[in-house]
């Protein structure tokens, strides 16, 4: 795709969603960091159903060792591979109090040593919690890179580097949540639905929807 058709095709998604967000549910950098660590390999919604009352007693990564692994497994056993999960959230805790003074770090090679930290997470928490304009690669951002033409890869690193180079500066700070929004409700996985889209003239998908 053309840098100029990709100005274009970020500008249709700005037009349509100027102030784009998470569907995470959390009330600050900490609480972010745990939602987004239980989100891989889960949805949203099923996250912030158990996230839900956990988010209202336990905000910081001492009330959250305070609560403890075994109650903590019991919160969130709705979502997948919980008691990895579970384990991973007490000891990123840990890890936050003991190096970290209980804060969350605006780093990234700081936030990728805590357990259950990669790279996406690391984009996620560095571009909502301190403003980076970082792009995480989940598994819609992927499918609407290659899928559009606009950065294809064949790896999430890959398309991140792409598009990091392709994006205009202006769009960078909400690059992600474009791409990610765009891919959970209009370029689906299965069947995209082709004819709302609004970069439909854009998109170098040979196989669109009618």
């Amino acid at each position: 795709m053309t840098q100029d058709r990709i100005e274009r095709f970020y500008s249709r998604l700005a037009q349509a969603d100027p102030n784009p967000k998470s569907e995470l549910d959390y009330v600050n950098a900490f609480t972010l960091l745990v939602a987004v660590v239980l989100s891989a390999q889960a949805t949203d919604a099923g996250v912030n159903k158990a996230t839900k009352s956990l988010f209202e007693q336990v905000k910081d990564p001492r009330a959250m060792l305070e609560l403890g692994e075994q109650s903590l497994i019991e919160r969130i056993r709705t979502i997948g591979l919980y008691k990895t999960k579970a384990r991973n959230v007490i000891e990123l805790s840990r890890l936050l109090l003991e190096r970290h003074g209980g804060q969350v770090p605006d780093d990234r090679a700081a936030l990728e040593s805590l357990p259950g930290v990669g790279r996406k997470t690391a984009n996620v928490v560095l571009n909502i919690a301190f403003g980076h304009p970082t792009i995480a690669v989940d598994t819609h951002c992927f499918r609407v890179a290659n899928r559009t033409g606009i950065a294809p890869g064949k790896t999430p690193e890959q398309v991140e580097q792409k598009l990091l180079a392709v994006t205009p500066a202006r769009f960078a700070m909400h690059a992600h949540h474009w791409l990610i929004l765009h891919g959970r409700h209009v370029c689906k996985a299965r069947k995209p639905d082709c004819t709302t889209c609004v970069v439909r003239d854009l998109c170098e998908f040979d196989q669109k929807t009618v």
